[in-house]
């Protein structure tokens, strides 16, 4: 296993991008890789980590592979077990029932918080504890999973090109700070983007990912829903009604055609896109991933 150190993937950022000292919080498979990326891309950047994962990065450091090669490479990205107050910036990209435990952990310190997942509930719920001045949201438009102790991003091709990271201010300026944090992101290889819609951007993305998921968990996998074409038609209905039931218009308003499309043209699509290697990485029943799908599930009922 090659272990090297490479730096296949490096920024070097301009000084208009720095200094900020950042924490990514959460040493998932995305937290792991934008922490990797933003380290490779010469930021003062640190990993917060817990348990055997936190053990585990510290002798190895932060591994990654490109989908399923065999070559692997380490990134040395200084890890923490406990946020503090010297950061300027902190990058959250944890599970959606995870949210309760970092408000508790950041309410007391200093800096921006970049919520980067899935979240329905608005700003309010963060800004009630952390204070509205300090809240952005943002989405990560990466995809990885964690084999052991690799994490194995996807390759990039033309669909990763053409997907953005949407970032903003809760009241959907573009101020300052979310043009530095955009550098920040792009000086790492995210594609990130400022977006004045967030808020719906999100909401728009949780009416339709809580009735795939909810589909494809319960058939058993993506290509036993695609086997099941009524199964696909009630999942096609649950998103048309949860996003007739939207305040606004869909996000990106690209997706309205959702609501226009014949049915038995959508549900093809829809059953091919099942059959996709894309699709392939939505089979994750594990525990923390219903957790959260139930988590994101009642935002959207509330």
């Amino acid at each position: 296993m090659d272990t090297t150190n490479k730096d296949t993937h490096k920024h070097k950022h301009t000084h208009e991008e720095s200094p900020k000292k950042i924490l990514v919080y959460g040493a998932g498979a995305l937290g792991s890789l934008l922490a990797a990326r933003l380290h490779e891309a010469g930021h003062n950047v640190a990993l917060l980590a817990r348990g055997e994962r936190l053990i585990s990065l510290r002798q190895h450091g932060v591994l990654l592979a490109e989908g399923n090669s065999p070559d692997i490479r380490s990134v040395p990205v200084p890890v923490v077990e406990h946020p503090d107050g010297g950061y300027d910036l902190f990058l959250v990209l944890v599970r959606t029932h995870q949210v309760d435990a970092v408000l508790d952990s950041l309410s007391g310190l200093h800096g921006d918080v970049l919520f980067m997942l899935n979240w329905a509930a608005g700003p309010e719920p963060l800004s009630r504890r952390l204070g509205h001045e300090r809240v952005l949201l943002g989405f990560p438009a990466a995809a990885g999973t964690l084999d052991g102790e690799v994490v194995r991003y996807r390759p990039d091709n033309f669909i990763t090109r053409l997907v953005q990271t949407p970032i903003g201010e809760p009241d959907g300026r573009t101020t300052p700070r979310v043009e530095q944090i955009i550098r920040v992101l792009r000086s790492a290889g995210l594609r990130a983007k400022a977006e004045p819609h967030t808020d719906a951007w999100l909401k728009t993305h949780a009416v339709i990912e809580v009735p795939l998921l909810q589909a494809v968990f319960a058939a058993g996998g993506p290509k036993a829903l695609a086997d099941d074409p009524g199964a696909v038609r009630r999942m096609i209905r649950h998103m048309r009604q949860n996003l007739a039931e939207l305040s606004g218009p869909p996000v990106p308003r690209m997706l309205a055609s959702l609501l226009k499309l014949p049915e038995v043209l959508l549900t093809a699509l829809v059953r091919s896109f099942l059959r996709s290697s894309v699709a392939a990485q939505l089979n994750n029943p594990s525990p923390a991933a219903v957790a959260e799908l139930a988590r994101l599930a009642e935002q959207i009922r509330t």
